[in-house]
């Protein structure tokens, strides 16, 4: 319980000190209608300090905390998040083939950090993932990563398209990978700077990212389950991109 309640802040006062502080967040709550002095200063150091805030229902909150939280808590990040432009250009610099992987509104943290995990070894650069609706990097995350989360770089950005566009303008082919398609990853060239894109396994691949991807690939399914979950589609995608930089 106490390493539980040491992953988050809560109360107006609390989280803005720590917001001036310095303190990377995971995601910031608060709550719809809030009002008030306090929350117009957590407001504009949020958007100083390029801060998503997250508005919810008092109910969520109130799921949260016990305490009197005056509708807001702050759930402290494990790792220190890089710019999107950071860990790209970083990315370019080390390696003249770099895989970064994108994460459109996967939220499971045992997804993520299975994906992280094989990413690592599979010698990829980093993931970007969106500040809402994504997967938060606690605890959790990191155990499935088996670590991998503190040793690659993870962005996190307001929009996924934001960090699209410049990966397309830096160099890099960005591959979606779904089953509605009928051209597949081994016939597809996952060679040079590559950035995969994968989704939910509900949703997908949102439109907008679909019209973004240079490429779209498929993992050819043998059996009667037509998807496989995404961290496994992540494996077979990954290596098959180590696969070719090794032919």
């Amino acid at each position: 319980m106490e390493e539980q309640k040491s992953q988050y802040l809560f109360g107006l006062h609390p989280v803005i000190e720590a917001v001036r502080a310095g303190k990377k967040f995971d995601k910031i709550l608060v709550k719809q209608g809030l009002e008030g002095q306090q929350f117009r200063e957590l407001l504009e150091l949020a958007r100083e300090k390029d801060i998503t805030l997250q508005f919810v229902p008092a109910e969520r909150l109130n799921r949260a905390v016990r305490g009197a939280h005056q509708g807001v808590i702050a759930y402290i990040s494990k790792i220190d998040y890089e710019p999107f432009e950071t860990l790209i250009d970083t990315a370019l610099a080390l390696k003249p083939d770099p895989i970064i992987v994108l994460l459109d509104g996967v939220s499971d943290v045992r997804n993520l950090g299975a994906i992280a995990r094989t990413l690592e070894c599979a010698g990829g650069s980093g993931i970007i993932i969106p500040a809402k609706g994504g997967a938060a990097i606690n605890a959790d995350a990191i155990k499935a990563s088996a670590g991998a989360l503190m040793r690659i770089s993870v962005s996190r950005v307001p929009n996924l398209r934001l960090a699209a566009y410049y990966l397309k303008q830096s160099g890099f082919r960005l591959i979606a990978v779904t089953e509605k398609v009928s051209s597949t990853i081994y016939s597809t060239d996952l060679t040079g700077p590559c950035a995969f894109v994968l989704g939910s396994e509900g949703k997908g691949i949102s439109q907008a990212m679909m019209e973004l991807s240079d490429e779209k690939a498929s993992i050819p399914m043998a059996g009667e389950i037509s998807s496989l979950n995404v961290s496994a589609a992540a494996s077979a995608v990954l290596f098959e991109a180590v696969r070719q930089r090794l032919a």
